[in-house]
């Protein structure tokens, strides 16, 4: 079991680290990272690309976030497991071997954690970042604003407390990940959808 667990952690990272915002670009002929802020995430794939392809990035990287986890609860009953994994696939994705170790922001790949731990908090948080998007337009405001959220949801609803520690902390790392966006949003020069 506990080559299993370990072996499932490697496994994990490699699959997130997969960059299918940039995969997707390079074959469609775009260079994702000399466009808009230069991010291979499925905001700035939706601004370079259009609507289709950003939907499309955005699901690819809510599947290898939540696929890994979903898996880690099939394994063992181990909350500190399922969610190590879950911040492993957060860290892979935005910190991939395959680009240098640059990636994403997070947010995607976060969604899918959280809806393979609880797809009630998880469509909760889906449904709060939609009317957040829908009202102001802005997606890093939405995602800074989720991030909070999110561990205050599972302890709220009874979680493991690792839940909400570790959420607490990825949390964090998704703010700080957008600190060029806070920067703008302060300025008043962020961009909107």
């Amino acid at each position: 079991m506990n080559l299993l667990i370990i072996s499932w952690i490697f496994i994990s990272y490699f699959i997130a680290a997969i960059p299918f915002g940039l995969i997707i670009a390079n074959v469609n002929n775009v260079d994702i990272r000399n466009m808009g802020s230069g991010n291979i995430g499925a905001t700035n794939v939706y601004r370079a690309m259009g609507a289709k392809y950003g939907i499309l990035v955005f699901f690819l990287d809510a599947l290898k976030g939540g696929i890994p986890t979903y898996v880690a609860t099939l394994i063992g009953p181990l909350p500190w497991f399922h969610i190590t994994v879950g911040t492993i696939v957060i860290l892979g994705h935005s910190l991939s071997c395959y680009v240098k170790f640059k990636g994403g922001k997070g947010v995607a790949t976060g969604a899918g954690v959280i809806l393979a731990l609880s797809p009630l908090i998880g469509l909760s948080v889906i449904t709060l970042a939609f009317l957040l998007i829908y009202f102001t337009r802005y997606v890093a405001l939405t995602s800074i604003i989720c991030s909070i959220i999110t561990p205050l949801l599972f302890f709220s609803l009874g979680y493991p407390n690792s839940y909400s520690i570790i959420f607490s902390f990825i949390g964090l790392f998704i703010i700080f990940r957008h600190r060029s966006n806070i920067k703008r949003l302060l300025e008043g020069t962020e961009n909107k959808v």
